[in-house]
């Protein structure tokens, strides 16, 4: 039982049944042109019946289906100073300890554009919610509320940093975003 590769089926399969023809008069019905069925015998080597022109799996990939793999290919063409992909570069300004993991990427990337907005976005915005935190440092109830807010929008700001990189968009915060691309591109 060498040929039989089903792994739920008890006997080999000996009568395949056949599609019918596509281009096929209304008025004929479809018993009267499909051919007959044929045996397929035990005997026929299996690489045989499976290799009769079938498409590889990349025939039948993407961009749409598969997004990541045409992620990968593009992120491939863009270079950074530091030897990190860009969207990881992007989402560390807001994840590495706002606003100093932005002030650190402004000192340390220089090559891409997209990591320096993101950077230069993150520090001023964290660095006028530190002092907006050392405003209500009296209050603790308003410290605590203003810092779930800042785990949301660091997470929030990450997820757009991350995301944004296939199509370089840049998400801009209201107030900073505008400032932040001028900086870039005064630079």
């Amino acid at each position: 039982m060498a040929g039989n590769f089903a792994p739920y089926q008890d006997a080999p399969e000996l009568e395949r049944a056949r599609s019918p023809p596509l281009n096929r008069p209304s008025f004929e019905s479809p018993r009267a042109r499909s051919p007959p069925i044929r045996p397929i015998h035990a005997s026929r080597n299996i690489s045989e019946v499976t290799s009769q022109a079938l498409p590889s799996p990349n025939a039948f990939a993407s961009s749409e289906e598969y997004p990541y793999a045409q992620r990968e290919r593009n992120l491939e063409a863009f270079q950074t100073s530091l030897p990190l992909r860009l969207d990881y570069e992007a989402m560390l300004a807001y994840l590495l300890l706002p606003p100093a993991g932005g002030v650190l990427l402004l000192l340390l990337e220089h090559k891409s554009d997209y990591v320096r907005f993101h950077a230069w976005q993150s520090s001023m915005l964290f660095t006028v919610i530190f002092i907006l935190h050392l405003i209500l440092s009296w209050s603790r109830v308003l410290s605590w509320m203003l810092l779930m807010a800042d785990l949301v929008l660091i997470g929030f700001l990450a997820m757009h940093a991350y995301r944004g990189v296939d199509t370089l968009d840049h998400y801009e915060v209201p107030f900073f975003g505008p400032i932040a691309n001028r900086f870039v591109d005064d630079e």
